[in-house]
C-alpha cells in the first residue's frame, strides 16, 4: 500500500507531500489542473521511463519519494537478495531525474530499472488510457487470459516457455551443424594446421622467449663477461693491495686501537661484516667468471628456437601468452565445428523429443486456458451486468492457431456484444466510451481480485459514464476497496462522494511561474468540491444539496457493507 508520495521540482509541481490511506483514494480537480502529474509520478517510481524535459523549468533534477507498506504476502526474499533491508516492512523508494541520467533506490540501496520492474508486479497496477488501448488489442489477451490461472496454470506457461527456449536453442545448434559442410571441413583443415604449427613448438613457458634473449646476449658476449667478472674478483681478493687485504688491514689497526677506546668496537664490527660480504662477493664472481664459456653450438640453437618463436609471434602473437590462449580458442573452434553425421542425428532425435514434449505441454495448457476462459468469461459477465449493460454477452474465444510458440498454440480473443441481438466482436471495436469503461473496469476488478498486488490505480476509469451507471461503477470501486487500496481520478460527483480519502488538485498561476497544489479535503470541502464537479460551482446551493446529499449516500451504502471508516 502508498502510505505517502514526495514530490520535488517534477513536471509543474515545485513541492508536495500526499499521504494517502487505504481503502478508496479520490482525486479530482479542475481539467488541466495535473491530475494525471501524480500518477506519472508514481509511475516513475516504479521504473517507467524518464525524460530530462519531466524536470521543472529552471531546475537541476526532479525527485519523487514513495513509502510503500508491504504486504504479510509479499515475498521479502526478492529485498534481502538484493541487499535491501526492512526492519517494519516498509519501503522507501526514490527516483531522482537528472539532465543526464537518472537513478533509482529503495532505503537507499542503488537498484536497477529491470529490478524495480520486477518489484512493481508485486506492489502496484496502473490502469491509464493507454493500458486501456492495450487491453482493447488482442495481442494482449492471452496474457490477461493467463494472469487469471492459479498457481497449477502459471506453472503450464512457465513450462512452455522453457521448452520453447530449449527447442529453438537445439533447432539452431542442428541447423548450425547441418549447413555449409564444405566451409566447415575446409575451416577444419586450417584450424588443425594452426593448432599442430603451435603444438609442435612445445611452448611450455611463457618467459621462455625472454629467457632465450638474456642467454643469447651472454653467449654472444662470454669473453668480455669472462674478463670483467674475474678482474672484479682481483681488485676485490687475490691481486696485491687488494680491497679485502686493505680492508684486513684496517681490521687489525682498529682492533689494536679498540684495546685502548673500546667506543671503537662496533666499527669493529662493520668492516668485519663488510669483509665477509666482500669475500662471498669475490667467491661467486670468481665462480661466474670460470663458468663462462664460448659454446657456438648452443648459441646456433638459441638462435633457430627464437626463429621459430619469432614465425609464432608475427602470426599468433604478439607474445607467447597470446600464442597459448590463441591455441586454446583454436581447440575450443576445433571442438565446436567436429560435428558428425552421429552427432547431427542425436540432435534430431534430441529435437523430436522436445517437439513431442512441446506438443503435449501445448495441450495441456490449451487444456487449462479453455476452462479458465470459460469461468472468466463467465464472471467478467456478470460484472458487466452490475455495470448497468444487463444484456450483455462476453466470451473468451480460445482458438488453434496451429503453430506452437512460446506462449503456447493458443489464439485469444475477448469477445462483447453489448446489447441484444448483436453479434459477439472484438473489443476493439466497441464505439461506445462509456461501454469501454465498463468493460476494462470490470477486467480489471476481477483480475485484481485474483492478483497479488495491493494498490490499484485507476486514471479516469469513468470516461463516458453518467447517471445510474457512474453509480454503479463508484460502488464497484468501493467494492474493490475492501481487498485493495485504490487511488482513482474521476469527474463523476458519485465516485467522488464515495472516497474515504479525498485529494483536490489545483492550478496556482503567478507571474512567470505556474505550480500544482495538493490538498487533502475535509468533510465541508468535499461537499464544495462534488458541488463544483457536478454543476461547475461551489456556490450553487442546488449543486451544494446534492452533493450532500451523494455523501450521505455513499455513507449509507458503505454502511452496509460494512466500510465505514472509523
Amino acid at each position: 500500500m502508498i502510505k505517502s508520495l514526495s514530490i520535488n521540482n517534477f513536471a509543474l509541481i515545485d513541492q508536495t507531500k500526499t499521504e494517502f490511506g487505504s481503502g478508496l483514494n479520490i482525486l479530482t480537480g479542475e481539467t488541466g489542473a495535473g491530475k494525471s502529474i501524480l500518477i506519472d509520478a508514481i509511475d516513475l517510481a516504479f521504473g517507467a521511463r524518464a525524460s530530462k524535459e519531466q524536470i521543472k523549468t529552471g531546475e537541476d533534477k526532479a525527485l519523487i519519494e514513495l513509502t510503500v507498506e508491504l504486504s504479510k504476502s509479499f515475498p521479502i526474499n526478492l529485498l534481502s537478495e538484493n541487499g535491501i533491508e526492512t526492519d517494519d516492512n516498509t519501503l522507501v523508494i526514490s527516483r531522482e531525474i537528472t539532465h543526464s541520467a537518472t537513478r533509482s533506490r529503495i532505503n537507499g540501496v542503488l537498484i536497477t530499472q529491470s529490478y524495480l520492474q520486477t518489484l512493481r508486479e508485486y506492489l502496484i497496477d496502473i490502469h491509464s488510457q493507454h493500458e486501456t488501448y492495450n487491453y482493447l488489442q488482442p495481442r494482449t489477451h492471452i496474457d490477461l487470459l493467463d494472469q487469471y490461472g492459479d498457481k497449477q496454470h502459471q506453472k503450464l506457461t512457465e513450462n512452455i516457455g522453457n521448452i520453447y527456449s530449449e527447442y529453438k536453442q537445439t533447432s539452431s545448434e542442428l541447423d548450425f551443424a547441418g549447413s555449409n559442410i564444405q566451409e566447415k571441413e575446409q575451416r577444419l583443415d586450417f584450424l588443425k594446421f594452426q593448432i599442430s604449427e603451435i603444438e609442435n613448438a612445445k611452448i611450455e613457458n611463457p618467459d621462455e622467449y625472454e629467457s632465450l634473449m638474456q642467454e643469447r646476449l651472454v653467449l654472444l658476449n662470454a669473453e668480455e663477461l669472462k674478463d670483467l667478472s674475474f678482474s672484479s674478483y682481483s681488485c676485490l681478493y687475490s691481486q696485491d693491495s687488494s680491497i679485502i687485504d686493505i680492508l684486513g688491514q684496517i681490521e687489525n689497526k682498529l682492533v689494536r686501537a679498540s684495546e685502548l677506546d673500546k667506543n671503537l668496537s662496533e666499527h669493529i664490527e662493520l668492516i668485519t661484516s663488510s669483509v665477509i660480504n666482500l669475500k662471498d662477493a669475490a667467491d661467486g664472481l670468481r665462480n661466474y667468471s670460470e663458468s663462462l664459456e664460448t659454446d657456438n653450438e648452443k648459441l646456433v640453437q638459441i638462435e633457430e628456437r627464437i626463429d621459430v618463436l619469432d614465425k609464432l609471434k608475427r602470426k599468433y602473437g604478439p607474445s607467447l601468452s597470446d600464442i597459448l590462449d590463441n591455441l586454446e580458442k583454436f581447440q575450443h573452434e576445433l571442438i565446436e565445428i567436429e560435428i558428425n553425421s552421429e552427432n547431427i542425428e542425436k540432435l534430431s532425435q534430441k529435437l523430436k523429443m522436445i517437439q513431442e514434449n512441446l506438443k503435449i505441454s501445448a495441450g495441456n495448457l490449451s487444456d487449462s486456458r479453455k476452462k479458465l476462459a470459460s469461468v472468466l468469461s463467465d464472471l467478467i459477465q456478470k460484472e458487466l451486468i452490475k455495470l448497468e449493460m444487463p444484456k450483455v454477452q462476453f466470451f473468451i474465444k480460445v482458438e488453434d492457431k496451429n503453430e506452437i510458440l512460446s506462449k503456447g498454440k493458443d489464439d485469444v480473443e475477448f469477445l462483447i456484444s453489448p446489447n441484444s441481438g448483436e453479434p459477439l466482436k472484438s473489443l476493439a471495436k466497441i464505439a461506445s466510451g462509456g461501454e469501454i469503461s465498463r468493460v476494462m473496469l470490470a477486467v480489471k476488478t476481477i483480475l485484481a481480485k485474483a492478483d497479488r498486488v495491493d494498490t490499484v490505480i485507476f486514471d479516469e476509469i469513468d470516461t463516458g459514464t453518467s447517471g445510474k451507471t457512474s453509480q454503479v461503477i463508484a460502488e464497484e470501486l468501493v467494492n474493490l476497496s475492501l481487498s485493495h487500496q485504490i487511488l482513482c481520478i474521476t469527474h463523476q460527483p458519485m465516485i467522488a462522494a464515495m472516497a474515504d480519502q479525498y485529494f483536490y488538485i489545483s492550478k496556482l498561476q503567478s507571474e512567470n511561474k505556474t505550480s500544482i497544489i495538493v490538498h487533502n479535503l475535509n468533510q465541508e470541502e468535499r461537499i464544495s468540491a462534488i458541488s463544483k464537479l457536478a454543476s461547475g460551482s461551489s456556490d450553487d446551493q442546488d449543486a451544494l444539496n446534492f452533493a450532500n446529499k451523494l455523501i450521505q449516500q455513499a455513507n449509507e451504502f458503505k454502511s452496509r457493507i460494512n466500510l465505514v471508516k472509523v
